[in-house]
């Protein structure tokens, strides 16, 4: 508690002793008239002008609390400052049919209004905008119901004892709606909010008895401003600025469960009732014989307009309703849609562990038997054999070259984990793979020819999956070139844009025409389905190009990596390669 909110509260009790001495010591006259009345007034400035920074400080649902308690204070600080200017001023009692009643009546309205917020409960934006909408039929009831009953003993057939009578009945039910009110919010909060609505609550049943004793009094003759019976009244306005200022609950408590949905019906439940009421009240106008025709007459015509009011509000609600129904469907419609799909990716993945685990073992086994294949293929080709031996020789290793590779893409996508990214040199990329390859072009007598961009910058990516999709990719361009007895390929590396691609271009095959080679087939023989799924990790493609003098051409596309940072290392591919041209 800061010093000032000390000092306001000294200030608040010093005007309080001095009340209860005045009316223990002092005889009745208009100077302990006057000085009750403008106490009361200070004291209620004090409560309401408390809440204010709570108003400034908070925001959505808990401003508009903390701002209908200020309203309702204000209503409440009105009537007194009229009340004092009769009683000071004009020196004469305030007249028994006063209109500034209502707003005495009234200023409990946004009080209950507030209560209803239940702002120490976390709540969901719709359901408070459906919450205020049945508070506003609420509230409309309320003033239904004051005008119903009270105004016509005012207005239309004047009579000063069912006016007080009436009056007097009205408001003691609605003080004993907002009491019940006040004691639910302190039974289901906690913490800061409870100690809020405890001293609210003691603070208006005081009021309560009070206001009840003063009305008692009025009914004997005694009662008069600064009285005895105007103890608990001070008592009550003064409690107002010890609440106010020793506030510390600031938002909902997340520590309350979200039970709104109960209590969001009842709402519901007593909003249609208090529309539903509109038929009894219309009964009663007109049947009591007693009422006096003119009164009977107008509580008919305002229970209609009341009726029409109520129900253009009711129609709104129902929209609303409507079309949150509507919303909560097609999000019910979209969840069981994706949790389908969700279902459909789980049972594929799974599919796609099981596949990847036989994959690997299978891959693994095949290994060894290759190996020892492309051994044997090798020293068949350095031994002495002629040269259709030699050919036949060679095509064994290059099939069992394409295997092996094969055997590595499998391997690879069994093992589905990502590899760590370095700064690599295509340039290096290239030249190492015409130089794995270099055994299986020279036996075919392929001349592989390289146009390396020194300019070129680094690519970011694994420089084992990136160097066997070059070798992938060269070695079925030499199957292409054998198969069409072609005898030229042409690797290049060159940056386009924020690009840089690694090429392959063979020459002229006057044999591969369009539609010569099944689209499926070309596509396996080329190896593209395993390298796009390398490629796909490292943010590149490959295109292929046919054109029409015969040359085929494959691009590897990838972005050109940022500058290096730190934790970056370069390339581990060989010097060896780094450091012999193929031209």
């Amino acid at each position: 508690m800061t010093k000032i909110s000390k000092i306001w509260l000294g200030a608040t009790g010093c005007l309080m002793m001095a009340v209860v001495l005045a009316a223990i010591f002092l005889p009745r006259s208009f100077g302990l008239t006057a000085f009750s009345d403008i106490v009361q007034c200070l004291l209620l400035f004090s409560g309401a002008a408390s809440f204010v920074p709570w108003v400034l400080r908070s925001k959505g649902r808990i401003r508009l609390f903390w701002f209908l308690i200020v309203v309702g204070l204000t209503f409440w600080l009105a009537y007194q400052v009229f009340w004092t200017y009769h009683e000071v001023v004009l020196q004469r009692d305030v007249p028994d049919l006063c209109a500034w009643d209502i707003v005495m009546f009234l200023h409990v309205v946004p009080l209950m209004a507030g209560l209803a917020l239940r702002p120490h409960v976390l709540r969901e934006e719709y359901s408070a905008r459906i919450s205020r909408l049945d508070f506003a039929l609420l509230l409309l009831w309320w003033c239904y119901v004051y005008v119903l009953i009270v105004m016509p003993w005012q207005y239309v057939v004047p009579d000063i004892t069912a006016y007080n009578r009436n009056l007097n009945n009205v408001y003691s039910v609605e003080k004993s709606v907002f009491l019940i009110g006040l004691l639910a919010c302190w039974l289901t909060s906690k913490g800061e909010w409870r100690k809020f609505f405890a001293g609210l609550f003691a603070t208006s049943l005081c009021y309560s008895a009070g206001s009840l004793f003063a009305n008692w009094a009025i009914a004997r003759h005694s009662y008069y401003s600064g009285s005895g019976y105007d103890i608990p009244l001070v008592a009550a306005m003064g409690g107002l600025s010890w609440v106010g200022l020793r506030n510390k609950a600031e938002s909902p408590d997340s520590e309350i469960s979200q039970s709104s949905g109960v209590y969001g019906v009842w709402v519901a439940r007593f909003s249609m009732i208090a529309v539903f009421s509109l038929a009894l009240f219309a009964t009663w106008a007109i049947s009591g014989s007693a009422i006096p025709t003119k009164i009977r007459i107008f509580r008919l015509a305002l229970t209609f307009l009341a009726a029409f009011c109520m129900g253009v509000m009711v129609n709104i609600r129902q929209r609303m309703l409507d079309r949150e129904l509507v919303h909560l469907l097609h999000q019910s419609q979209e969840a069981f849609d994706n949790l389908k799909r969700l279902q459909a990716q789980l049972l594929q993945s799974e599919k796609l562990a099981s596949i990847g685990q036989l994959v690997g073992g299978v891959a693994h086994e095949l290994n060894n038997p290759i190996t020892a294949m492309l051994g044997y293929s090798d020293l068949l080709l350095n031994s002495k054999l002629t040269e259709s031996q030699r050919l036949q020789a060679a095509k064994v290793g290059q099939y069992v070259r394409r295997t092996k590779s094969l055997v590595a893409s499998l391997i690879s996508f069994a093992r589905q984990t990502p590899a760590a990214k370095t700064l690599l040199d295509l340039n290096t990329l290239a030249r190492t793979a015409v130089k794995l390859t270099e055994p299986q072009w020279q036996a075919q007598e392929i001349e592989v020819r390289t146009d390396l961009d020194c300019g070129s910058p680094k690519v970011l990516g694994d420089s084992n999956q990136l160097l066997q999709v070059c070798v992938q990719l060269v070695a079925n361009c030499l199957h292409v070139l054998n198969e069409h007895s072609g005898k030229s390929l042409v690797v290049s590396t060159k940056r386009t844009g924020e690009l840089c691609v690694v090429e392959l271009a063979t020459e002229p095959l006057a044999k591969l025409e369009p539609g010569s080679i099944p689209a499926a087939e070309e596509e396996d023989s080329l190896g593209l389905s395993a390298c796009r799924g390398i490629l796909a990790e490292h943010k590149g493609h490959i295109s292929r190009e046919r054109r029409e003098d015969g040359r085929l051409i494959l691009a590897i596309e990838l972005p050109a990596a940022a500058a290096a940072s730190p934790s970056q290392k370069d390339s581990t591919v060989p010097v060896l390669w780094q450091s012999r041209p193929y031209a």
